[in-house]
């Protein structure tokens, strides 16, 4: 007996009754960044390594752990995405987009890889949407594409949401905090975990987000970045909260918030969910005003995020009716299948789903098999070139005609 394959460890099946939940959310999140102006964009699934150790950070734990990295034929390393923002960083800088108006506005969606211990809300294949606003350092930026966030977890009912809000100031003004938070560090170094300890000097912020015991004691008396920013940092993180405030967006402020990439400053910003345990956060980003130039880019200011359908889905914790078809054509004998397959044909042109039998059935199967379906109607042609049109909710059989069956089943 051939063997029975199954889904690698991490990853998952669609099925198409869980397909309706994903469908609605994409569909709500591209009419909510449609109306703010964003524009789809879609990048490779996966990219030169050197992309993510570049722009994503070398010492992060998706680039030191979690990247899925393979050679190709030609010898060149490449790397499946483990994030969207650099992908559609080099797309803006190869295709000149710095020329287009300015800011560019870009939503997404798509599969992303790393290679993690899966658990609830966490797989090595795993699906965000998101949105980017590249070209502007406007406080107003940042609270446009939160607000986006926000907008569509709210248009999709997720319960629990929190946004918590905090900056890491810009990338040179910070430079004298890291330098005290690494002597705290380096101060106490023999109660952190083993991990943290061997990124003091390359990325202490990490200290932070730590679950380890030890770590985390020593990090509740640790100086914290927002008593550090300059007066342009200050200023630009109390207009972010102005302007929420004035979007009725709430939000909480977090001192020790982090973000798992190098890439951010300024403006940071998590959406977590008290529906989903350990794996709380279920969207979030920021500013990366230095990661296009970091790639080679001009220096260009931008913000974004990205959310996770998977947990968003997880969340809600509901099931979506997939939608039932309008119409199964059942037909008495063979000799009407010409008549279905062409009627078929033009209802569907009209927008309509409907369906045939395409498995030779009796009639008795094709009503059943239509039940089955649930289909909304059911037309039967009869050899004497007689129709019938069954409305299966109220169960009323009326004598048509197949060329008024639009008009009469038409939503």
């Amino acid at each position: 007996m051939p063997p029975k394959f199954k889904a690698p460890r991490g990853t998952f099946d669609v099925l198409p009754e869980q397909a309706a939940q994903r469908e609605r959310l994409l569909r709500a999140a591209h009419e909510i960044c449609g109306r703010s102006g964003y524009k789809n964009i879609a990048t490779p699934s996966f990219e030169d390594t050197a992309l993510f150790e570049r722009g994503v950070g070398e010492s992060t734990d998706i680039v030191r752990k979690e990247m899925f990295t393979f050679e190709d034929k030609g010898g060149r390393s490449l790397t499946l995405r483990p994030e969207g923002t650099a992908p559609i960083c080099r797309a803006y800088v190869e295709h000149g987009m710095h020329k287009l108006a300015q800011p560019v506005k870009l939503s997404y969606s798509g599969p992303f890889f790393r290679h993690e211990r899966p658990q609830a809300g966490r797989y090595r294949q795993f699906h965000q949407i998101g949105a980017e606003a590249i070209g502007s350092d406007s406080p107003l930026a940042d609270v446009e594409v939160i607000t986006l966030l926000s907008d569509l977890l709210e248009e999709m009912g997720v319960p629990g949401v929190e946004l918590r809000l905090g900056s890491l100031g810009s990338l040179e003004a910070r430079a004298a905090y890291l330098d005290e938070l690494k002597a705290h560090l380096r101060s106490r170094s023999d109660e952190l975990s083993e991990d943290v300890s061997e990124r003091i000097e390359i990325n202490p912020l990490r200290a932070f987000d730590s679950e380890h015991p030890g770590t985390q004691a020593v990090m509740e008396d640790a100086p914290q970045l927002l008593d550090h920013l300059d007066q342009a940092d200050s200023e630009h993180f109390e207009e972010v909260r102005q302007l929420l405030s004035a979007a009725s967006v709430e939000f909480v402020i977090d001192p020790a918030l982090v973000r798992g990439l190098d890439y951010y400053t300024r403006t940071i910003f998590s959406f977590v969910c008290d529906q989903l345990g350990a794996q709380s956060e279920i969207g979030g980003g920021g500013r990366y005003d230095g990661l296009i130039a970091q790639l080679g880019g001009p220096d260009t200011p931008a913000v974004g995020w990205a959310a996770g359908i998977e947990r968003i889905l997880l969340a809600l914790d509901e099931e979506v009716e997939v939608p039932a078809g309008d119409l199964f054509i059942a037909v008495e004998s063979a000799d009407q299948n010409s008549k279905a397959v062409a009627l078929a044909a033009e209802l569907r042109h009209h927008g309509l789903v409907v369906e045939i039998d395409l498995a030779g059935r009796s009639m008795k199967g094709q009503l059943k098999h239509a039940d089955r379906i649930s289909a909304a109607h059911v037309l039967t042609l009869s050899n004497d070139g007689a129709a019938s049109l069954r409305n299966r909710a109220s169960n009323e059989i009326r004598d048509v005609q197949p060329a008024d069956v639009l008009d009469l089943i038409r939503p």
